[in-house]
């Protein structure tokens, strides 16, 4: 993997520093390398199971989105946000160990939507999902607020 620019590690710290609390954080995502066009993030097997004791397609999907997301942060830029507005999933085979990586890597970066393309395989490399995320872009709130609760 290439080394990473102090701006991108930067983004990868903050990123795995504040997730512990949220919800990638509980289910042990981190983020490897990030950047505009392509992020990539890891996520144990373990914990994150259904009860056949194989990958829940929907743990699949939030590092997807997480990825994705992440990734469309970075493209919009620090005067915006991000929401997503649309996700997709083929699952195409199970994993019941180990860590699972997925890569996101932008499709569309426009002003207002970008789109990423985010691939998941096991530590064989063997493709396990495929998904594709739309995240819109927001203008930040004025004077320091926060984004409306939907």
């Amino acid at each position: 993997m290439p080394e990473l620019s102090e701006r991108e590690q930067q983004i990868v710290d903050a990123f795995n520093s504040r997730s512990t609390d949220t919800l990638a954080g509980r289910m042990g995502i981190r983020i490897v390398s990030a950047s505009p066009e392509r992020v990539v993030g890891t996520m144990p097997v373990e914990g994150n199971t259904q009860p056949y004791g194989i990958l829940h397609g929907g743990a699949s999907c939030v590092l997807a989105e997480s990825l994705g997301s992440l990734g469309a942060a970075l493209q919009a830029g620090t005067d915006r946000y991000t929401v997503g507005i649309e996700i997709n999933a083929t699952h195409h085979r199970s994993a019941s160990s180990g860590l699972v990586t997925g890569v996101a890597t932008l499709l569309y970066g426009g002003r207002t939507m970008s789109t990423f393309d985010i691939a998941i395989s096991d530590e064989q490399g063997k493709r396990i999902c495929t998904a594709r995320l739309s995240c819109l872009h927001r203008n930040a709130v004025p004077f320091g607020g926060t984004a409306p609760a939907r």
